[in-house]
């Protein structure tokens, strides 16, 4: 039975934004003590804007420092923002060369609307860092802010998993071929006067009596020129033996009338105890016990206590037992020869029939 396999994956969306803030004059704004913000931007849906300290000391906060720029990322306050969940990372560049050199990195932190608990975005840049290199040029310093804001799980559509298609067992095709061909045949049998030609191997692999027979130390004629004769068996069973040996299924009963094929089934099931075939067995007592009439149940309970089939036995015992069959049973032909050829099957039944009617 096939079964679906499909897949959804579930990754933590971001949205990611840069801005740079370009400070001309630096040293004069520097000397003048100012603490200016930058301009407001957007990243991931939300209003953002930095403020710079260029003089550290001029602000007592737990990240003064003398020689040190303090830089604050902010969210901007509305009415309908709530914490948001960010990082950044901090960049010195020079637009002359285009190279950059990574100041600070920010984990993931919350941001609340307003200046309170921002402090976590907070980060300090040396003076040393610029004064000494290219990054500060012509009096002006650029800073890059790069944002990440992070806006929770996403879930993707869910597809099917690829799957390779393997199409069922052939082997009963292949094996039905060589029946119809008889390729490469190596025995002959003799039944009801017609020949069925086989493969000795197929017919030892599925039958212990067929490896007994044909390899077993009692192995009989038959793999030369002259038949393996066999008596008792008819030869549409015999032909439907080797049709379930080779492809383990029965011919179709379309090709047969009714009363045919239960007889065909009959004999088949004598042919399939003979050689020991339990699954074939087995099919053919489950045909008979679906098909069960008040004629033939006669018939097919003397068939069933022959040949050891205790389950077909049983459900002829039932099915006669059912009280609206009993009378109808007791009066056919089929019952009476019962009653001749297998007297205790009769009287077992009958007795156990009078407890059910007192």
């Amino acid at each position: 039975m096939p079964t679906s396999r499909t897949v959804s994956t579930i990754a933590a969306q971001t949205e990611q934004g840069t801005h740079v803030v370009r400070i001309l004059g630096y040293s004069q704004l520097r000397r003048m003590k100012e603490v200016i913000n930058s301009d407001k931007f957007s990243v991931g849906g939300h209003e953002w804007f930095v403020k710079l300290v260029l003089d550290s000391c001029s602000t007592a906060t737990a990240f003064s420092h003398p020689d040190c720029i303090i830089a604050v990322l902010l969210l901007k306050s509305h009415a309908q923002t709530k914490e948001v969940q960010a990082s950044f990372d901090l960049n010195l560049l020079d637009l002359a060369s285009g190279s950059s050199l990574s100041v600070h990195k920010v984990a993931p932190s919350f941001f609340h609307p307003g200046y309170g608990d921002t402090t976590v975005a907070c980060c300090q840049i040396k003076n040393d860092l610029f004064e000494t290199s290219s990054y500060l040029q012509d009096d002006c310093l650029t800073i890059e802010f790069s944002i990440t804001v992070f806006k929770g799980p996403l879930s993707s559509e869910t597809k099917s998993l690829p799957r390779i298609h393997v199409p069922p067992s052939d082997i009963a095709a292949d094996f039905g071929n060589l029946m119809e061909t008889m390729e490469g045949a190596d025995v002959t049998f003799s039944v009801g006067g017609q020949e069925f030609t086989a493969h000795r191997i197929v017919l030892a692999t599925r039958s212990p009596v067929f490896r007994a027979q044909l390899y077993g130390p009692i192995r009989e004629a038959g793999t030369g020129t002259a038949p393996i004769v066999i008596e008792d068996v008819q030869a549409d069973a015999f032909r439907a033996l080797l049709r379930f040996v080779y492809t383990d299924s029965l011919p179709p009963s379309d090709d047969l009338q009714s009363d045919d094929y239960a007889e065909m089934i009959r004999h088949l099931l004598v042919a399939a105890d003979r050689y020991a075939m339990e699954r074939l067995k087995l099919m053919c007592q489950s045909i008979l016990c679906k098909n069960l009439t008040v004629q033939d149940v006669p018939t097919t309970l003397a068939l069933a206590d022959q040949h050891n089939c205790d389950l077909l036995r049983d459900a002829c015992v039932e099915f006669i037992g059912c009280l609206s069959a009993t009378d109808a049973v007791a009066a056919t032909q089929g019952y009476k020869d019962l009653k001749r050829t297998c007297p205790s099957i009769v009287t077992d039944f009958e007795e156990a029939s009078k407890l059910r009617k007192t």
